[in-house]
């Protein structure tokens, strides 16, 4: 689940690692309010305004800019809610901007020049453990960074079982090139840092950029979090930030019935029982020419209701052309599937434009591939896992 920055910033904060303060408005209004409270809270004179929005580079496409007055945060607040915005990380449409976050001005002068740094904590899946990564070259580019000075990007594994040990943030400051009190403040921060992805069950916490102040304190200008939805059972608080107007809408309504639900770019539907299944089914699909338009995993009841709503949600893609039902009775007989299927089918009547190939394997597979086959709808049986997916491929052609 992924969270919005201001929602970043105060898990951070209740972590106690020092964030940039700021407010959310969702009128212009509400932003010259936010302004200032900042201004009698933290004294700060130029205010940030910030689109609120679940994707990165979004300074890039006009959705991060500073105000020097009043005026201008209203009028800035004014331009950017409401706006369509755009970033290498949208689709071409864009994304709206209901919210905005006023920002105090953390670029101030002192007595050294302020320096950006790039910083993140996930899990390395290739070796089991949490990894930070950093790099001395934050801001807006960094993904340039990685492509052409590769040499540039650290990394410090951590053993979660170890946790994070006092020598390796240590290790991470000198890296980054500090001394002094800005190295002190820097371990402060990633020890902080890393305390908060593990006890948040976070799988992804980064912070671009990583900001030290003119007068050498360390803090997160930027955060973004993505929440392991997984873990959100013990967080309820946390599962109240979902804000479903940032995910896609086909993928809220499967969650919403039970359904494991991703939405891809391909031009071939599927329904499959397991996870493991549903990856091999998509799978089989590219290699037989088609490109699986999602990943669904209906689980271990597939009757009538279920096997319906998830057809309805798969014909939401207007991409898809065809679908394929593969589904393993273990658990569930293939012969009550089929008949779910028959009944969906019956159901939705002129709904399904496309064609439907079922392939059910296991027990009562047989009487599954005959209740298809009498049914007299426009359902192709399959028993073979290749021949179901040479079957698709027939259909598209």
């Amino acid at each position: 689940m992924n969270l919005h920055e201001y929602q970043g910033k105060e898990i951070l904060n209740s972590f106690g690692v020092r964030i940039q303060r700021g407010i959310v408005a969702t009128t212009p209004e509400e932003a010259v309010s936010a302004a200032k409270q900042l201004t009698e809270s933290t004294g700060t004179g130029w205010h940030v305004i910030k689109a609120q929005v679940h994707a990165g580079g979004r300074g890039k496409g006009g959705g991060v800019k500073l105000a020097k007055n009043l005026d201008e945060v209203k009028s800035i607040a004014n331009d950017i809610l409401g706006m369509m915005l755009v970033t290498p990380q949208t689709s071409a449409e864009g994304k709206l901007v209901s919210q905005v976050l006023i920002a105090e001005d953390v670029y101030y002068p002192g007595d050294a020049e302020p320096d950006e740094f790039y910083m993140s904590v996930l899990l390395n899946r290739a070796t089991g453990k949490n990894m930070i990564m950093y790099s001395t070259e934050g801001g807006m580019d960094i993904e340039t960074v990685a492509e052409e000075t590769s040499h540039l990007i650290f990394t410090e594994e951590v053993d979660p079982t170890l946790g994070l040990m006092a020598f390796q943030a240590r290790k991470i400051a000198f890296n980054l090139g500090l001394s002094g009190v800005a190295f002190k403040e820097m371990t402060k921060f990633v020890t902080a840092l890393y305390t908060a992805y593990v006890k948040s069950d976070s799988s992804l916490f980064e912070i671009n950029p990583v900001l030290k102040t003119s007068d050498n304190k360390i803090m997160a200008v930027d955060a973004k979090v993505t929440l392991d939805d997984n873990a959100l059972y013990r967080h309820k608080d946390y599962a109240a930030l979902r804000d479903t107007r940032e995910e896609n809408p086909i993928e809220v309504e499967a969650k919403a019935a039970g359904l494991n639900y991703v939405d891809l770019d391909g031009n071939v539907g599927c329904m499959v029982n397991g996870a493991g299944l549903a990856m091999g089914t998509m799978d089989l699909i590219k290699e037989s020419g088609g490109e699986p338009a999602n990943f669904l995993d209906v689980g271990g009841t597939a009757d009538a209701q279920r096997v319906e709503t998830a057809f309805g949600i798969i014909l939401k893609d207007s991409n898809v052309k065809a679908i394929l039902v593969n589904i393993f009775g273990g658990i569930v007989r293939c012969d009550r599937v089929a008949q779910g299927v028959v009944d969906a089918y019956k159901n939705m009547g002129d709904k399904i434009n496309v064609p439907i190939i079922c392939r059910l394997q296991g027990t009562n597979a047989q009487e599954a591939k005959e209740l298809i086959d009498n049914s007299g709808m426009e359902i192709i049986s399959a028993t073979e896992f290749q021949e179901a997916a040479d079957k698709v491929s027939d259909v598209l052609r």
